[in-house]
């Protein structure tokens, strides 16, 4: 590997324009001195003797050729000028390239750079600011200067200095005659060429980023696609998705944020057509490979339409898609597994997928009595319901409903007994009743099947069941929904003695659009048992093949516990500056995110690549829209 490695990306004109300056001195009658030249000397070939006394006026003098030999290559050259440094801390790098004139229009902060060492070993580089010096130590800020811009029609680049600032990302070396990359140890020559970099394994080498994958979108800077010289031109970037580096990041949990219109929804069905491809499987404990099963809750009725093609898509773009490795079109496989809510109902019109109602019986709150605390519950309310519900299925079953349940707490008897007996202040008795009729009427034991019974249904390796709840009457009957289906997943997920094997053993992916309306950060007894509640399934989802998948446009509201194990976080427009702060991804790409236009992302993974900049599909892979 040496410097021709990295030559797609140089410039073949010449350098600062010396070559013409070179051939015309002066203002012009340089080639006027030439022509004339040109014909004394013809004249003198023609009379050797001329006659002429002085021997010295007949000698003819040979002319060379002044400009440059070869082409230029690459953008400039390491500057030591100011400082040429690499240190183990950042703040103290000084490394900077000299930009050459015909190339400075075409230079961008983010872009990245390679710069060759003696011994063929590269370093692969990111400039983080460009600058303007002056090339001679005069005062420009002045009457006559100010008036001389201001007359003259052109910029004359050559009178000051362009100057990169750059950041070493890391050295790539070949070892048996594979291109790698280890941390910056080493400091460039002076002088040594900086070019851009073009060749996507060298890229993808100096970025960290997986040759296979998940496929996220394709690699940008300033929202411009990183082009190369290969084919296709632009850089794909893919999340690591095997068991060669540790556990697929799938099961270390993403979140994906963005502002109204700022195309997350496109974003993340893209995502997940690609998690549902058919030769896309996960190893399990017992050793069999199985296909990752997706339940997606879904607010707004969309995520159904991934099983339609798009009919937006033309065949160029399959094709293209298909080159690339992209799945794409609809998803047989995909269920609208519908709440089932007395007096509504669900249109469902805007896709062909399949549909199927459910209901939530009431035995689910047995182990889950946040179900029925319709609001806030505090310290001694709390076990008091926990109480009340433990008695009423004994005396019930599994069987009692919630009408039932009702009438139970109806009973001034049972109201007297209990606080008789000091387990139930009647105070108390009286807090928890008014809750539990705070509960949505015509949600549980509705005329469907109830959800503990549809475990194949709800969990299919290779299928996608959508929830919809956009129809549903009343905000917390969404929440009393989603938190019901959700906990039935994480709990036999979790479980050592699980309710279905179904659940337990197929990999699942927990999709939840809008999240912060369920995973918020509260103080009320039952928000932080369901918090506690997704806490353990991120910390678990590892070892029980379980990833998370947040979609938001609220990222400051999601409770802390469960935020701080999301490992990859893709980042679109956000206007918001506290949403923006609590993704917690680099400065640099930080202060970019109020500027991104619809589709582009930023993406922060630690543990798949640098911190980089994309541009996601502008087709969605399946149906999207009206």
């Amino acid at each position: 590997m040496d410097l021709g490695d990295f030559e797609p990306g140089s410039d073949d004109r010449p350098s600062d324009g010396t070559e013409g300056d070179r051939s015309t001195a002066g203002d012009g009658g340089a080639s006027t001195d030439t022509d004339s030249t040109t014909e004394t000397r013809g004249a003198a070939d023609e009379s050797p003797t001329s006659g002429s006394d002085d021997p010295e006026e007949d000698v003819a003098f040979d002319r060379y050729e002044a400009a440059p030999r070869g082409q230029d290559r690459g953008i400039g050259a390491i500057a030591v000028s100011q400082g040429l440094r690499v240190a183990e801390d950042g703040d103290e790098t000084t490394l900077r390239a000299y930009v050459t004139t015909n190339n400075r229009d075409t230079v961008r902060l983010g872009k990245y750079l390679l710069v060759p060492y003696p011994d063929d070993e590269l370093l692969f580089a990111r400039i983080t600011a460009l600058e303007y010096a002056q090339e001679f130590q005069t005062d420009d800020a002045t009457e006559i200067h100010a008036r001389r811009a201001m007359r003259r029609e052109e910029f004359e680049e050559r009178d000051y200095k362009f100057v990169a600032s750059l950041d070493p990302l890391a050295v790539l070396f070949e070892d048996d005659g594979e291109l790698k990359r280890r941390m910056v140890d080493r400091v460039p020559k002076p002088g040594a060429i900086a070019a851009e970099a073009t060749d996507p394994e060298q890229i993808k080498t100096g970025l960290k980023i997986p040759g296979d994958g998940i496929f996220l979108g394709h690699l940008s800077v300033g929202g411009e696609k990183v082009r190369t010289a290969a084919e296709p031109p632009t850089i794909d970037y893919r999340l690591r998705d095997d068991y060669g580096d540790g556990d697929p990041l799938v099961f270390r949990h993403a979140l994906v944020a963005g502002g109204t219109g700022s195309g997350k929804t496109h974003a993340t069905k893209n995502v997940l057509r690609q998690l549902l491809a058919e030769d896309r499987t996960y190893e399990m404990d017992d050793g069999r490979s199985a296909r990752l099963a997706v339940v997606q809750f879904d607010p707004q009725d969309e995520y159904a339409q991934m099983h339609d093609d798009n009919p937006a898509m033309d065949d160029a773009t399959a094709r293209r898609y298909e080159r690339e490795g992209i799945v794409h079109g609809g998803h047989d496989d995909t269920l609208a597994l519908v709440p089932k809510e007395d007096g509504v109902a669900y249109g469902g019109k805007g896709h062909r997928a399949e549909q199927q109602a459910f209901t939530i019986p009431f035995s689910m709150a047995r182990n889950r009595p946040w179900l029925v605390a319709g609001s806030s519950l505090n310290e001694n309310q709390y076990p008091a319901l926990v109480h009340l519900l433990k008695r009423f299925f004994r005396e019930y079953g599994d069987a009692g409903t919630y009408e039932e349940f009702l009438t139970f707490l109806d009973d001034q008897a049972l109201r007297e007994e209990l606080d008789e007996s000091g387990r139930v202040h009647e105070a108390t008795f009286d807090a928890v009743k008014r809750r539990v009729h705070g509960v949505p009427d015509g949600v549980f034991d509705q005329s469907a099947r109830p959800i503990t019974d549809l475990d194949h249904q709800l969990v299919r390796p290779g299928g996608l069941t959508v929830i919809p709840t956009y129809h549903l009457s009343t905000s917390r009957a969404k929440e009393l929904f989603v938190l019901a289906v959700s906990s039935l997943l994480i709990d036999n997920k979790l479980s050592n003695a699980p309710d279905s094997d179904r659940i337990k053993e197929t990999p699942l992916l927990l999709g939840m659009d809008e999240a912060h309306n369920f995973l918020a950060d509260a103080d009320t007894v039952q928000a932080r048992k369901v918090i506690s509640k997704f806490t353990e399934a991120a910390k678990q989802g590892r070892k029980e093949r379980l990833g998370l998948f947040l979609v938001t446009q609220d990222p400051q509201d999601i409770a802390e516990p469960v935020f701080k194990q999301i490992n990859t976080r893709l980042v679109l427009n956000l206007g918001d500056e506290d949403a923006i702060k609590s993704v917690n991804i680099p400065p640099e790409l930080e202060d970019k995110v109020p500027y991104m236009e619809k589709g582009q992302l930023v993406v922060y993974s630690p543990d798949n690549s640098e911190p980089v900049e994309l541009v996601g599909l502008p087709v969605c892979l399946t149906r999207h829209g009206e």
